[in-house]
């Protein structure tokens, strides 16, 4: 479930900045506007087709989509440790390889912070799992914990991360109860109103050869262009606000998963926790979007290049991670899950049904053409804020005596370190380019 929660706060002069990455208000006031126009509450009584379910019964909301219309703002009194050190965090922190003045005066507050985790009991999550809010909470708080537990803690290169099993047993749990990666995901990081009610209608229709049908879904398909296009507008709308190079530096490593240095570098350790598991520990991703999956399954994009389309796939195309969007349903929470793979199974492709439809081939092409134009703006902020940045230097701070050993710090992590990768651990342009092939090798014309 997507959360509409208060972030969780950063150190100083990241807050605002995350707060502006994620939803400036103007826009997020918009793209509410816009979803909610398509998603109301006739959506409970539209006409299924055979073996469709309803959306609620994949905690989706007929008002307010992918998040829950009542999250809870706090856990109960007997987890006010977690809550309370959560709090403790803002402005007490620093990333643990940042050596300047300021992140040095911190670092005292840090181990002590760290310290009391540690020595924390064990909760019990059994009473936070008979209510979904307190369980979507708990993993939020958990997740935030984590991360800023392992990021401020200075280590020496090479050394694994040991996550205490204060945080990483309960963590397990409740990821384990709500069907999602027991690590900091794209849920618990951002809000947001998700589009739906095109899709569903188009499956919930009984006839789809009639004219009324075609001219509808003719309609349907046109507007979710101009939605599309609206969220590449919210993309894009960061530029003026948030400055590359603080988010690369001061905000980007908070979100960084256990594999974001890529897969020679040694993993984090969750104490209690069989070893044996394979953890899901990517970071946040926008690849976690349930959104875009659903965009990407109703306009039948093929990431993983199973189709013959034309024009036939690039050798970077090939070489990128073609089982990184499936990977990624993994970092959501279950029941959403459960509906992309819902909607993977109906036998309806629009793209076929356009495709054998005059009336609708040209409807159909506009709206995977804004697809195509929100992944060229991601790659533009992408290589923006994160490919561009990755040959930058954090820069000396004034007076700063540990600016050398900075610059030392960044040679380190640069040298040989191969291709830039996102907050995922994924090869970042490799991957970012193959996912806006793909949409347009869906476009119908020339086909």
């Amino acid at each position: 479930m997507v959360f509409l929660l208060s972030y969780p706060p950063l150190p100083p002069g990241t807050y605002d900045v995350v707060n502006v990455l994620q939803t400036p208000p103007i826009f997020f006031r918009l793209f509410v506007k816009l979803a909610l126009s398509l998603f109301n509450s006739n959506l409970s009584h539209a006409k299924l087709v055979p073996n469709r379910r309803a959306p609620s019964s994949f905690d989706i909301d007929a008002r307010t989509g992918f998040f829950p219309p009542r999250p809870l703002p706090r856990l109960p009194s007997a987890y006010i440790i977690w809550e309370a050190a959560l709090r403790d965090a803002n402005g007490n922190l620093s990333l643990g390889e940042d050596e300047s003045e300021d992140a040095l005066e911190k670092r005292p507050f840090g181990e002590q912070w760290r310290a009391n985790i540690a020595s924390w009991p064990v909760l019990d999550i059994t009473p936070l799992k008979d209510d979904l809010r307190l369980s979507q909470r708990a993993h939020m708080v958990l997740a935030w914990l984590v991360s800023f537990y392992v990021h401020s803690m200075p280590r020496p290169a090479g050394s694994s991360p040991v996550v205490p099993k204060p945080l990483a047993v309960p963590l397990m749990q409740i990821s384990r109860h709500l069907g999602f990666a027991p690590v900091l995901t794209f849920a618990d990081t951002l809000r947001g109103v998700e589009i739906l009610r095109i899709i569903d209608d188009y499956f919930s229709l009984p006839n789809i050869t009639d004219l009324t049908s075609i001219s509808k879904v003719s309609r349907d398909l046109t507007r979710l262009a101009g939605i599309i296009d609206s969220i590449s507008e919210i993309i894009q709308s960061v530029r003026p606000n948030c400055d590359p190079h603080v988010f690369y530096w001061d905000v980007r490593p908070w979100f960084e998963g256990s594999d974001a240095k890529g897969p020679t570098e040694p993993g984090w350790i969750y104490e209690g926790v069989d070893p044996s598991e394979n953890l899901d520990l990517s970071g946040p991703s926008a690849g976690q979007s349930s959104v875009m999956h659903a965009l990407d399954i109703f306009l039948d994009v093929d990431h993983k290049l199973q189709k013959r389309r034309y024009p036939a796939p690039s050798s970077e195309n090939k070489r990128a991670d073609h089982g990184f969007m499936e990977r990624m349903r993994r970092y959501m929470p279950g029941k959403h899950q459960g509906f992309l793979n819902h909607l993977s199974q109906t036998s309806r492709s629009v793209r076929d049904v356009a495709q054998s439809t005059p009336a609708l081939r040209e409807p159909y092409d506009t709206a995977v053409m804004a697809l195509k134009r929100l992944r060229d703006s991601h790659i533009r902020i992408a290589c923006l804020y994160v490919v561009t940045m990755s040959r930058s230097t954090p820069g000396a701070r004034a007076g700063c005596p540990a600016s050398a050993m900075i610059d030392r710090l960044h040679a380190a992590r640069i040298s040989g370190k191969g291709p830039v990768r996102g907050t995922g651990g994924n090869e970042l342009s490799l991957l970012l380019k193959a996912g806006r092939d793909a949409t347009k090798r869906a476009i119908l014309k020339g086909s």
